[in-house]
């Protein structure tokens, strides 16, 4: 079946994977049924090739950000070249950003030194976060209890109680591939429970694929699949989840 609107909040086009098609792709996707797609920044270089799609695409939109993981690997300005490229008119949202507990790479208070003050930027510049959270649950929301920033919870593998948490102080929650995996128990949870205000789709593209192409390189228009497991979850169609997820994330990102 054939869908339209679809707004993938989260993707990597950047990545590597992508550099023998990247622009065939996105001509193609953006041609047919995807009208949105954020490109996520993880380190001072792919927020500027971010920034670098969103000129060439009107469709395509930038997060500036540094992920945890790759904090250890950014000069000591990196931080003060992320404000100057968060003032970018196609610049929506600070991320990703977080924290990352299963691996080392960075040690846990550089990880938190960078999440809080990539947050406070997020504020001062009225910008949402994009937030990244492996294995670090309580840490991450406690973090965004202390400072309230609007955000999305990128690729949510919490539970319902902390998806509630979060929705309380209006935060987003960014469902991917992984509600359709047969032994990711609480995201399916999640999908059925949420308000539908709350929802964001993604892709987390290359990466989190969804059934019936698990194994394959993502990308922006397979969300169709993760937007159809979330229907069969709440019993509505999945052209209604596509239609409220985009408008949610117009919201939340600013945009017309």
């Amino acid at each position: 079946m054939m869908y339209s609107g679809i707004f993938d909040t989260h993707a990597h086009y950047d990545d590597e994977c992508f550099d023998e098609d990247r622009f065939e792709l996105l001509d193609e996707m953006l041609a047919s049924g995807v009208s949105g797609i954020i490109n996520c920044g993880c380190t001072v270089k792919s927020s500027e090739t971010s920034i670098a799609f969103a000129e060439k695409y009107s469709q395509m939109y930038a997060a500036v950000g540094i992920h945890p993981q790759n904090a250890t690997e950014e000069s000591a300005d990196a931080l003060q070249k992320i404000e100057e490229l968060a003032r970018h008119e196609k610049v929506v949202a600070i991320g990703e950003i977080g924290l990352d507990y299963h691996y080392d790479y960075t040690p846990k208070d550089m990880q938190t030194q960078y999440f809080e003050k990539q947050i406070l930027l997020a504020k001062r510049l009225d910008l949402p976060v994009i937030v990244h959270d492996r294995e670090a649950h309580q840490d991450c929301v406690e973090m965004l209890l202390k400072h309230k920033p609007r955000g999305v919870m990128h690729c949510f593998s919490g539970s319902v109680e902390t998806a509630k948490q979060l929705t309380d102080i209006g935060f987003y929650i960014g469902l991917g591939g992984s509600v359709t995996f047969k032994n990711a128990k609480k995201p399916a949870e999640v999908a059925a429970s949420i308000d539908l205000d709350r929802l964001l789709l993604e892709t987390d593209c290359p990466y989190m694929t969804p059934v019936p192409f698990r194994g394959r390189r993502n990308n922006s228009a397979l969300i169709i699949h993760t937007a159809e497991k979330i229907a069969e979850l709440r019993g509505i169609t999945a052209q209604e989840v596509i239609d409220v997820a985009r408008g949610n994330a117009k919201k939340l990102f600013n945009i017309k």
